[in-house]
């Protein structure tokens, strides 16, 4: 006689029941409602949204840009978008300096960032350091600083500069304790890129710090096609990186 007092329970035939849990299964409800629950999580992280910010005066940032989407979008499981920061220099003074009309791409609304799994950062430099609209695009984000809105997420960096010595790396070192007192993980792209990154049979910007440009003192020069390269390559680089950080 069993010391149970009541009758064993049978396991009904396997037949499907809701959501394909056989029809005996005594699973718990509250289980099942878990496991469907961590399958929908598990599908909205699948797609990582990574933002690519930046500012431009004359162009060749935004052609820097364009190639860091192109090497987000080529990973799996990534969707790059491009945003741009708010200008703060009047329409005269942009006249006088000649500069042409902003890239059609959308201007980041600050409060927007915590949306984004990742972002690639890119500016000019001024004097060695990012230039103005940029840094004031960072100094609007107190409020997120204090909720820790932006901890633990990825970021990178790449500029440009007029000359070989103008601050190619210099200009990403002093970005960085922006993404350091957010908490954010600098992801840089090392010398991945390989044997363009050793080469001196031609001008090149970028360092393993972050892809870069050489625009000459007037603007006259476009990025390189190695240049360009190094931007896509960047982008993808980047791309597998926060996926690794997300899984």
């Amino acid at each position: 006689m069993s010391r149970w007092p009541y009758p064993s329970p049978q396991r009904q035939p396997t037949e499907s029941g809701p959501r394909g849990i056989p029809a005996g299964d005594q699973t718990p409800a509250l289980f099942v409602h878990e496991k469907v629950l961590l399958q929908s999580r598990h599908l909205a992280i699948m797609t990582l949204k990574i933002y690519v910010v930046f500012y431009t005066t004359f162009g060749h940032i935004y052609k820097l840009a364009q190639q860091q989407l192109k090497g987000l979008n080529s990973i799996e499981g990534v969707q790059g978008i491009l945003y741009q920061v708010p200008e703060i220099l009047s329409p005269d003074i942009l006249a006088k300096m000649h500069a042409p009309p902003k890239p059609d791409v959308p201007i980041l609304d600050v409060h927007d960032l915590p949306n984004a799994d990742g972002f690639v950062f890119g500016f000019p430099t001024r004097y060695g350091n990012m230039p103005a609209q940029f840094k004031a695009f960072w100094d609007a984000t107190g409020v997120l600083w204090q909720k820790g809105a932006l901890i633990g997420k990825p970021v990178t960096f790449f500029t440009s500069t007029a000359s070989q010595g103008g601050g190619q790396e210099t200009t990403i070192h002093t970005a960085l304790p922006n993404v350091v007192h957010h908490g954010m993980i600098y992801v840089p792209p090392g010398y991945g890129f390989g044997a363009p990154m050793y080469g001196l049979d031609e001008v090149r910007g970028g360092s393993a710090w972050g892809a870069g440009t050489f625009a000459a003192g007037d603007g006259s020069r476009w990025p390189s096609k190695t240049e360009l390269e190094f931007a896509e390559y960047q982008g993808a680089y980047f791309a597998k990186v926060a996926k690794k950080l997300a899984a």
